[in-house]
Parts: structure tokens; C-alpha cells; sequence
């Protein structure tokens, strides 16, 4: 399975979009288009899963900077997550003396 990272998305890009713009090259199995988690609106990226890792390498090489919505589309094997430093959430607590 490859994980393909698509940046440059148009606001406008849906899942359905993205997937057959890959589809011409392999089989999808899974898009993803990250949005805001406050707004849900899209923050111009995604990820799109293809079964076949070989369809997926060409994909990424016919599809990077090529035009979606008006949008010139960066498209490369996406990385694994890397932990972020800090504890989360817990933001300031003011001491009880």
C-alpha cells in the first residue's frame, strides 16, 4: 500500500475529485482531505491510499504539478507522522495556595 501526500488542494477539492484524478493511474483505496478541526473547512492538503505500490509510484510521478480547480498539485509518498513535543491541551493552570 502506498501513502501519497497531496498539498496545493483547492478549498473546493472534494474526496470524490481527488479520487478520480488517481483512479486513472490505479486502484484508491482511501482520501482523505485533512480539514481545520475548529471549522471544518479544508486546509488544502490530503492523503490518498493506493492497494498497489507500483501504481502508486506512478501516479506520483504523473501527477505532481499537474492542475486541479486552477491549482498546480505537490504530490510525493507522504512521510510518517513524527511526534510533536509538548504535553497537549493542558494550556495554564493557575496555582491554589
Amino acid at each position: 500500500m502506498k501513502n501519497i501526500f497531496v498539498g496545493n488542494l483547492s478549498f473546493g477539492a472534494t474526496e470524490v475529485s481527488v479520487r478520480s484524478l488517481f483512479e486513472t493511474h490505479g486502484t484508491v483505496g482511501r482520501v482523505n482531505i485533512v480539514t481545520d478541526r475548529d471549522t471544518g473547512q479544508p486546509r488544502g492538503f490530503g492523503f490518498v491510499e493506493m492497494n498497489d505500490d507500483g501504481e502508486g509510484e506512478k501516479a506520483i510521478a504523473a501527477l505532481n504539478g499537474t492542475d486541479l480547480d486552477g491549482r498546480t498539485l505537490n504530490v510525493n509518498e507522504a512521510r510518517p507522522k513524527t511526534e510533536r513535543a509538548g504535553g497537549g491541551g493542558g494550556g495554564f493552570r493557575a496555582k491554589r495556595w
